[in-house]
């Protein structure tokens, strides 16, 4: 799963509150002037329909993802998705991406990114992702971001959709 060279196992777990310190210095060397409050972390790994979910390679957290459920509209929003930069360009973040997507168990899924993350956006486009809107000056140095969206193909669909044997 492009992990080579990791020299461990990754697995993607539940983060929990008491994982916020390790999330919330993860934040702050992935996101840097865009990293969340600490109250916003603390919120984010204890609010009902959160998925938390954190990614730990020989017992180390190295990556983490939120996603907001809001059942009634069949939406998910993946609120941050973080990759410490020394783990990057191993598959951690797609992992990560597709069990967020997996765990909110939504029929669309929406995510915002800067318009300069070009390799986020490379990332979103190839797990399905296509930009429906721009937002002007959505960062507080004034950068735009855009809003991208997958539309989920249920499982009875998906099912439904294969070849008989």
């Amino acid at each position: 799963m492009g992990l080579a060279n990791s020299g461990g196992r990754l697995s993607v777990l539940p983060a929990t509150w008491r994982d916020y310190r390790q999330v919330l210095a993860l934040e702050r060397v992935c996101f840097n002037e865009d990293a969340w409050p600490w109250i916003d972390i603390l919120g984010a790994l204890t609010f009902p329909d959160t998925v938390r979910l954190k990614a730990e390679l020989d017992g180390r957290v190295v990556g983490f993802a939120v996603g907001d459920l809001r059942r009634r509209e069949d939406l998910g929003w993946i609120a941050t998705i973080g990759v410490h930069p020394d783990f990057r360009r191993r598959g951690i973040g797609r992992r990560l991406l597709l069990a967020c997507e997996e765990a909110l168990g939504t029929g669309r899924i929406r995510l915002t990114l800067r318009l300069s993350n070009l390799e986020a956006r490379q990332l979103y486009e190839r797990n399905g992702y296509v930009e429906i809107d721009r937002l002007e000056r959505y960062y507080r140095d004034g950068e735009g971001a855009y809003v991208m969206e997958k539309i989920r193909v249920p499982a009875e669909a998906a099912e439904a959709e294969k070849p008989a044997p």
